[in-house]
């Protein structure tokens, strides 16, 4: 019976802090203005638009994966140990 009790308590405590979130535009805080515009940028950036990541921030993968069999090409470094 306890742990039943603890089970419902802690889901009762999860749909409660779930349902804090704001789901309005964000704003910056009474007294602060957005960061000025990136030299260069015509217009100041809105809250959506910096919460976007740049492409510095999160850069796609760069390494090229085999999508089928292929021989491998001969690399001159690929070198034995010595000895």
């Amino acid at each position: 019976m306890k742990k039943a009790h603890s089970i419902l308590l802690l889901a009762t405590a999860s749909l409660v802090l779930a349902a804090c979130g704001n789901r309005g535009a964000l704003e910056p805080a009474k007294g602060e203005v957005l960061p000025a515009a990136v030299y260069g940028e015509m217009k100041t950036p809105s809250g959506d638009e910096l919460l976007v990541p740049s492409s510095q921030a999160r850069p796609e993968r760069s390494d090229e994966l085999l999508r089928r069999s292929e021989k491998r090409q001969n690399d001159e470094f690929d070198l034995p140990p010595p000895g």
